[in-house]
């Protein structure tokens, strides 16, 4: 099964997290199929700190992927963000 989840990236206490489509059998950060944004928590300006194409959100999705709990607040910040521009 496809999911989109987080995988993280970065050093010790500098978090910063791929938005990627991945098999559910692998690891959390090892092979994913596609990189679909980013999100960098440490960055103050919500428009540089959080990057997704939602284009190929909506094709996964359509294609029976499942989105993870936080990937799916973060996707709904972006929308609601990127109507406020």
């Amino acid at each position: 099964m496809v999911k989109i989840r987080l995988a993280r990236y970065g050093n010790k206490k500098r978090p910063f997290y791929k938005i990627v489509a991945a098999d559910s059998r692998f690891s959390r950060d090892g092979r994913f199929i596609e990189q679909l944004g980013y999100f960098n928590p440490l960055s103050k300006d919500i428009t540089t700190s959080l990057q997704i194409n939602i284009n190929r959100i909506i094709y996964w999705k359509q294609n029976g992927a499942q989105i993870s709990d936080r990937s799916n607040k973060l996707i709904k910040l972006f929308k609601k963000n990127k109507a406020t521009l």
